[in-house]
């Protein structure tokens, strides 16, 4: 009903309508709108809405401030990054944090040796089991997915030794909500001498740090440096079934190179690969076309001459329009790093302290800044699509365990 002046009320609109516009609302409007009656509360916390809520948040990359002032943020559309979290500086603990993984809105972050799956939207953290292993073993997280038939969120962990040491890695699932991680085989369709496996598990640690997971076709993917030689078909890229959970290989598009990483773009698996005869002055992006008869296309290249170009450009037409612009320390010299911001846009790191943000067409749209005195940020690899799901933590211990850090969501 209309009220005295004749104007509609939110509440009188048809309740599909509702569900539209509630459904494309931030997770902090949201938050929001939950607080003002007790039936928008209930309407917004079944497990259609918040899944249907989730479906329509923009996936966006992740940057690491390393760690302070701004600790990790989210890249938005707009142009201008948003504080994700800061996390609390904790001088007891020498090991800073780090972010390990990301999947449907949950993160995985450790600090220290202790690991924390967290949703940011809603400012919830649960501690993570880990695998009881030996003293002298390290737990690495490799992959973070939902499994599809179950529902259930897992962690994929391999547990390690110092080099040096005679203890072999071991392979582990923990279900987000349960305290009892699962040792699982390392199988593969063809026998593979235990030194290989061993290498596959060792590289899969070292990679996964640099270069998380790519969740595709009911597979994690990775593309580290020499997997090659594992495989007697020298392919190149490392795929884990998480529903059969066991591991095979496919072909990259490419001459393998060390400066490489696979991502998502416009809905399937691609690589960027940067090589030059001297330094990596040369991005070419492929696409897988046919994901079961593993055809690559060619996408674009990015060329750093045109990337300099379309920088100077447009830090002289800002001096002529006389408005303040931070200035770069170096020139673009060659490519570290590059996520994909949306279809045409992209953010390209290029030393410790800058990342540029610019389209596929070469045209320069500014620099990135997450800080008022950021002295140096990275590309996570990790993306962040808000979610208000809460954390499955049926039977998980210390879900009220205070973490070393702040997860105020801003």
């Amino acid at each position: 009903m209309p009220d005295r002046s004749g104007a509609t009320l939110f509440e009188d609109l048809p309740a599909e309508m509702i569900d539209k516009i509630l459904t494309q609302l931030p997770s902090k409007d949201l938050g929001g709108c939950r607080a003002v009656s007790t039936s928008l509360h209930s309407a917004t916390s079944t497990s259609e809405f918040m899944l249907e809520h989730h479906r329509c948040q923009p996936s966006r990359p992740i940057i690491d401030g390393r760690p302070r002032p701004s600790g990790l943020v989210v890249f938005r559309d707009a142009g201008a990054p948003q504080q994700l979290w800061t996390f609390v500086w904790d001088p007891e603990i020498s090991s800073k944090e780090l972010l390990h993984g990301a999947c449907d809105g949950f993160l995985i972050v450790s600090r220290g040796l202790r690991f924390y799956i967290c949703n940011p939207a809603i400012s919830k953290h649960v501690p993570l089991p880990l695998p009881q292993v030996g003293p002298e073993n390290y737990n690495s997280v490799i992959g973070f997915y939902r499994h599809d038939p179950t529902g259930e969120y897992r962690v994929l962990w391999v547990s390690h030794s110092q080099p040096g040491s005679q203890s072999k890695p071991s392979l582990y699932i923990i279900t987000v909500g349960s305290n009892k991680p699962r040792q699982v085989r390392v199988r593969m369709p063809a026998v593979l001498p235990p030194s290989a496996e061993q290498k596959l598990l060792n590289d899969l640690c070292s990679w996964s740090y640099y270069a998380p997971s790519v969740h595709h076709c009911g597979g994690l993917h990775w593309c580290p440096y020499g997997a090659s030689d594992i495989w007697a078909c020298g392919a190149d890229i490392i795929v884990f079934d998480t529903q059969a959970e066991t591991f095979r290989c496919i072909r990259s598009p490419a001459q393998s190179c060390p400066n490489r990483k696979l991502f998502h773009m416009e809905g399937t698996l691609a690589l960027w690969g940067a090589s030059s005869t001297r330094s990596f002055t040369i991005m070419d992006v492929w696409v897988m076309q046919d994901y079961k008869a593993q055809i690559w296309v060619f996408k674009y290249r990015i060329d750093l001459s045109m990337v300099e170009a379309s920088r100077q450009l447009y830090l002289t037409t800002l001096k002529k329009k006389k408005i303040r612009q931070t200035p770069l320390d170096s020139t673009v010299e060659e490519f570290n790093d590059m996520a994909v911001l949306n279809e045409r846009e992209l953010l390209i790191k290029f030393n410790k302290k800058h990342v540029l943000h610019w389209d596929i067409d070469g045209k320069f749209l500014g620099i990135v800044n997450i800080g008022k005195s950021q002295y140096c940020m990275a590309l996570t690899q990790c993306r962040l699509q808000e979610s208000v799901i809460p954390i499955p933590s049926h039977g998980m211990q210390g879900e009220d365990e205070e973490p070393p850090f702040s997860t105020e969501h801003v």
